[in-house]
């Protein structure tokens, strides 16, 4: 399977992770119910507050959760940031993962490779990780 993502998200994302830093970013990206497609950036607040871990806050993802339900969506994309380590799934990544449809996008910015990053997206399914392929497509105007 391949994420397939538009150009202003991952730009989005990417900003996210860079004005949040020291600590990580994190969010979610929705799509129509059974569509598997990314379409609607939803930028969440890290109520961790940390540079190794995030927490999604309560009262947003309350209001997330209520939105899917009302408007016949689904978390396509949970993403955050590594600030320190490369963008690959740590164990407690790995322990929280809870959306088994999801593709769960990691981003580093650790200052090694800046002004760089790495973008990378994985599968997680009953604690195994796999590494999909990433197609960051043109957006439309």
């Amino acid at each position: 399977m391949t994420l397939r993502i538009r150009a202003d998200i991952v730009a989005k994302i990417l900003e996210q992770s860079r004005a949040e830093y020291p600590d990580e970013c994190c969010g979610v990206i929705l799509g129509p119910e059974g569509s598997d497609s990314a379409v609607e950036l939803k930028q969440m607040i890290n109520a961790a507050h940390s540079p190794t871990f995030y927490e999604f806050d309560s009262k947003d993802l309350l209001a997330l959760y209520r939105e899917l339900d009302e408007k016949s969506k689904e978390i396509v994309v949970v993403y955050h940031s590594h600030t320190e380590t490369q963008a690959y799934p740590s164990r407690t990544d790995i322990a929280y993962a809870s959306e088994p449809n999801a593709h769960y996008v990691l981003v580093s910015t650790r200052k090694e490779i800046a002004p760089e990053t790495e973008f990378r997206s994985y599968r997680i399914i009953d604690g195994e990780v796999t590494e999909e392929p990433v197609e960051i497509i043109a957006t439309s105007s």
